[in-house]
């Protein structure tokens, strides 16, 4: 049952002993001043130990302050933080999965900076980020590489370069963010220029290391970047050595959007936009979105879709999840609910670190005994 989805695969070099990766989730549970807590780390434990291939640890930044989403934001951006990083990829490793680390500068959703950095003053949530300055720019590209080493010193397998949610790098693509009259601005091959020079640092940096990249695959917002442009940006990412690309959409200003909260509640609600991709290269594409059924996952893959599947809150709420589909299990599954409160989001929002509802009672008790 299900050949597909536990099928080995090469990626960038390391071979994933089946398709399924965890997707980057920020659930705020690294310690204050985003150093490798007890808490993350026992995390990320569970998550390795669930059967996933490839664990993929979210949104440490490059640049602290200025790049930081929050002060419980991971740090990739110091060697202080170096030994933490490095245990925390040997913890992923020991439970049998590969480790990648997703590194980040948030651009005009850093929530440390005021006035937040961006590719152009456009007003966001009530602040007006400063536009960037070219030097600015060649710094930033050379913290990302210098986080990208970091990555690689500390025992990681890999590293994935965000460029998803409305950050800084799909803020450099996106015509909505980028109104530069420079030649970063522009075209399409004017916006994309930024982000491919951050990947060409970055690879001269680490060597053969593979580099993936969280891909923006349309910002479903009507002025933002949609398929038609991200099509070719995704091929010249492929060109440019992009190990993978981990298809998404949406951003922090459309995810509230009636329609795409309606759409967030379809099961593989971004499979759609990861196909369009994996049309367009040749590099491994990554499918994410609410892909909480094996049969879902193993058609997705059988029909070229994609060639690997991202689990995030479905994971989260059952690290059973593997074990139960690959034992024909399934109607056992805990499932995140589209229908909830969204919890989780709230509480991140607020600057606590997240629980899921659909835990155990017992495990519910305990945590909001701890962090509530």
């Amino acid at each position: 049952m299900y050949e597909r989805l536990f099928s080995p695969l090469q990626v960038g070099g390391p071979t994933l002993k089946n398709r399924l990766t965890m997707a980057p989730l920020y659930l705020g549970y690294a310690g204050e001043g985003g150093t490798v807590s007890d808490l993350l780390l026992d995390h990320y434990r569970l998550m390795a130990r669930s059967g996933v291939a490839l664990v993929v640890v979210e949104n440490a930044t490059v640049d602290h302050p200025a790049g930081s989403g929050s002060n419980r934001t991971l740090r990739a951006d110091t060697d202080d933080n170096l030994e933490g990083l490095a245990r925390l990829a040997k913890a992923i490793q020991e439970e049998g999965a590969l480790a990648c680390l997703q590194i980040n500068h948030a651009g005009r959703f850093a929530g440390m900076a005021r006035p937040p950095l961006a590719p152009s003053a456009v007003e966001t949530f009530g602040y007006t980020p400063r536009a960037l300055e070219k030097e600015e720019m060649k710094d930033i590209a050379q913290k990302f590489a210098q986080a990208a080493l970091r990555a690689k010193t500390a025992g990681f397998d890999m590293v994935e370069l965000h460029g998803g949610t409305g950050y800084l790098l799909a803020q450099f693509v996106s015509p909505r963010t980028n109104r530069r009259e420079d030649e970063y601005g522009g075209a399409l091959e004017r916006r994309q220029a930024f982000p491919l020079e951050v990947l060409a640092r970055v690879k001269e940096k680490v060597g053969d290391f593979p580099v993936g990249y969280r891909f923006m695959a349309d910002e479903w917002l009507p002025d933002g970047l949609r398929l038609e442009e991200s099509k070719p940006y995704a091929r010249a990412l492929a060109a440019s050595g992009a190990a993978y690309l981990s298809v998404m959409g949406g951003t922090y200003e459309s995810f509230g959007l009636p329609e795409v909260v309606a759409r967030s509640k379809e099961k593989g609600f971004m499979a759609d936009l990861a196909a369009a991709i994996k049309a367009e290269v040749d590099v491994p594409v990554v499918a994410a979105g609410r892909i909480d059924e094996g049969s879902l996952a193993e058609g997705l893959l059988a029909e070229g879709k994609c060639d690997l599947i991202g689990l995030d809150r479905v994971l989260w709420a059952d690290p059973q999840w593997h074990a139960k589909v690959k034992e024909g299990r399934e109607d056992e599954i805990v499932r995140c609910r589209p229908d909830g409160d969204d919890t989780c989001m709230k509480l991140v929002m607020k600057g606590k670190p997240a629980f899921c509802v659909q835990w155990p009672t017992d495990k519910l008790k305990e945590w909001k005994a701890k962090f509530a």
